[in-house]
C-alpha cells in the first residue's frame, strides 16, 4: 500500500539531512510505526508521504500513486493528521467535521459507520468551539476529520504527543478498531512503549533507519544478558559502573540503571566492584529488555 525507495530529504541547503535514503513498505491493513526521538525524520517523511514536502531524490508511492507526479490522486486516497492540533478552533466540533466532508465530496451520515465509535465519545459536546477542547477530544476531532471521507491510508504523525496516559490507550484501541476494519494505518511516536501495538515498526535516528521489523523479532534480536541495576546514590553508581572494566553498555533507566556486561561469568565479580565503593545497598536483576533497551544498542552498533 506504501512503497518508499531511497528518500532523500536536506534542509539548509543540503547542509542537513533530514531523511537519509530511507526505504520501506507498509502492507495493505497493516499498522506500521515509525518510531524515534524528535529530529529523527519523522515528520520529513510523512509531509513527503502526503505530499506537503517534495522529497530531493527518491520515489514514493501511496496505493501504485506517485506522491510526485499523481499527489491529488494521493491526496484523495489518505487522511492526516499531523502532529500540532490544525482543525479550525474558532469552529465547533460539527462545524469542523462538516467542512471537512465537503471539502471531499461527501457527507457526515455517508461515512459516519467509520468514525461512529470515537464520534459518539465527543458528539456531546458537538457545539463547543473546537480551541475549548481538551486535549484528548481534540485528538478524537482530529482523528474524525481524517477519516470523514473513508481514506486508504491513514497519516498519524505523533498523534498521543501532549495527552495524558488515559487519552494515550484509548486512542490505540481506536487504532486498533480501524484496522480491523482494513484500513492501512501508518503512525509515528517518540514513545517507545508504543512500539509495540504496531504489527511492525521501523527505528529511526537522525534520518537512518536502524532496524525494520516487528517488535517481537526486534526484542529477540538483542542478544545480550540485560541486568537492572538500583541503589541509593544512582548518579555514583552510574559513573562507577561506566568505569568498570567488564561493562559493556550502562545507562540511566527511570529509577534504576540497564547495563550489560562483557562477560556474564564475572558478574559476582561485579557484585564485589560495586562492595568495595560501598554501594552495599545496591540490588542486581536480570530482566527482559523493552523496544528503548534494543534502540539504544542499535545506537552503540551504528
Amino acid at each position: 500500500m506504501i512503497t518508499v525507495q531511497n528518500l532523500v530529504k536536506t534542509y539548509n541547503k543540503g547542509t542537513v539531512k533530514a531523511v537519509n535514503d530511507i526505504s520501506f513498505d507498509v502492507k495493505d491493513g497493516e499498522l506500521f510505526g515509525l518510531i524515534g526521538p524528535d529530529g529523527a525524520g519523522k515528520s520529513s517523511i510523512f509531509r513527503m508521504l502526503t505530499t506537503l514536502l517534495l522529497p530531493d531524490s527518491g520515489l514514493a508511492s501511496i496505493n501504485g500513486s506517485d506522491i510526485v507526479t499523481d499527489f491529488q490522486s494521493v491526496r484523495n486516497q489518505i487522511g492526516y493528521m499531523p502532529g500540532r492540533f490544525s482543525l479550525y478552533q474558532d469552529l465547533t466540533i460539527e462545524e469542523n467535521l462538516e467542512f471537512f466532508a465537503t471539502v471531499f465530496d461527501t457527507t457526515i451520515e455517508e461515512n459516519y459507520d467509520l468514525i461512529k465509535d470515537i464520534y459518539v465519545q465527543i458528539e456531546p459536546f458537538k457545539n463547543r468551539r473546537a480551541g475549548k477542547l481538551s486535549g484528548g477530544m481534540k485528538q478524537k476531532l482530529a482523528l474524525c476529520c481524517a477519516l470523514i471521507h473513508k481514506p486508504d491510508v491513514l497519516f498519524l504523525d505523533e498523534p498521543t504527543t501532549g495527552v495524558d496516559v488515559v487519552s494515550r490507550r484509548e486512542f490505540w484501541d481506536m487504532l486498533k478498531k480501524l484496522k480491523k476494519q482494513g484500513l492501512t494505518i501508518l503512525v509515528s511516536t517518540p514513545y517507545m512503549d508504543e512500539a509495540s501495538l504496531c504489527d511492525r515498526i521501523a527505528l529511526l535516528q537522525q534520518g537512518h533507519i536502524l532496524s525494520i521489523d516487528t517488535p517481537a523479532k526486534i526484542l529477540k534480536s538483542y542478544g545480550d544478558t540485560l541486568y537492572s541495576l538500583s541503589g541509593t546514590n544512582m548518579y555514583k553508581l552510574l559513573i562507577a559502573m561506566r568505569a568498570y572494566e567488564n561493562t559493556n553498555s550502562c545507562f540511566a533507566f527511570g529509577d534504576s540503571l540497564h547495563l550489560t556486561l562483557k562477560d556474564d561469568a564475572l558478574k559476582d565479580e561485579m557484585k564485589a566492584y560495586l562492595t568495595s565503593l560501598n554501594f552495599n545497598d545496591s540490588v542486581l536483576q536480570e530482566i527482559t529488555p523493552g523496544i528503548e533497551d534494543c534502540f539504544i544498542k542499535l545506537l552503540k552498533e551504528t
